[in-house]
């Protein structure tokens, strides 16, 4: 996976000698902590996913969290403007990443010209929005014609299963990929594809070590205030980002091979939209 590798490289180079990254709240995930790593990953591979979309287009990284991601793009892009509510991540970023343009705005007000960019990315943010609809109306006004937008959210079916409220307390809604598409398409986008964030091979082997899933062996500990044992340390840090794979709904590959790879049995939903030329 050398366009993963080269990637992975250019965001350790972009963050060598540079500050601590932001403190771990639960409302977003952060490089370089053990105990994080899993999530970091999860998140990571879609970014790394898009390096190749972004490439020479100005890109509008709408809710950055840490930044990893925007820089990882900056290093391909024309041109990359970080976007973030919180002053502290807009500072941080500004210090760590300087290839991001970082700026403090609104998601819903976005502060940039109409049809100004190539790209709007948002990765695990629209799910902390209070106006999904006018964020997205935002994406498309900001977008030229023929613009992508690339959105990625949690599975509300998977992740907060039987639930119409999120079991985070930093979601304020949660979407399953019915409910997403239908918000793209009332602001005026065509959704080009969707996509889902599954387990590949080795989670799915980690999965059975720990009785299902690995991802209830650490929220289970964490919410009984338990040490983690050494092997689940061991196993959390050692996640990669390739462990994770992104299928089309109803990849025919992955059904032959005995996998559910529909995309409501995905982990996170991950889409693209594209404005009319």
């Amino acid at each position: 996976m050398q366009r993963v590798t080269d990637s992975a490289d250019h965001a350790a180079r972009a963050a060598a000698g540079a500050p601590p990254a932001l403190p771990l709240t639960g409302e977003r995930t952060v490089p370089g902590l053990a105990e994080e790593n899993y999530w970091f990953r999860r998140h990571e591979v879609v970014y790394l996913d898009l390096v190749e979309a972004c490439r020479g287009r100005v890109v509008v990284d709408a809710g950055f969290g840490e930044g990893y991601g925007a820089a990882l793009l900056a290093g391909v892009a024309a041109g990359v403007i970080g976007v973030d509510y919180d002053h502290s991540a807009t500072a941080h970023v500004a210090r760590r990443y300087p290839l991001v343009q970082a700026t403090r705005g609104n998601l819903a007000a976005l502060p940039l010209a109409d049809d100004a960019v190539g790209a709007v990315v948002n990765l695990q943010v629209i799910e902390h929005l209070w106006d999904q609809d006018q964020f997205l109306r935002e994406c498309h006004r900001v977008l030229a014609p023929g613009g992508r937008l690339h959105i990625s959210t949690p599975n509300r079916i998977t992740f907060s299963p039987g639930r119409d409220t999120p079991l985070n307390p930093f979601h304020t809604r949660e979407l399953n990929a019915a409910e997403l598409t239908a918000l793209l398409t009332d602001a005026g986008f065509t959704v080009e594809s969707m996509r889902g964030v599954h387990h590949g091979p080795r989670l799915a082997t980690l999965d059975a070590k720990y009785g299902g899933s690995i991802i209830d062996a650490q929220i289970e500990r964490a919410l009984a205030g338990e040490p983690w044992p050494a092997d689940l340390c061991a196993d959390v840090a050692g996640v990669a980002a390739d462990d994770f794979v992104l299928r089309p709904d109803d990849d025919r590959d992955n059904r032959d091979s005995g996998g559910d790879s529909s995309i409501d049995a995905s982990l996170d939903l991950v889409a693209t939209a594209v404005k009319a030329p």
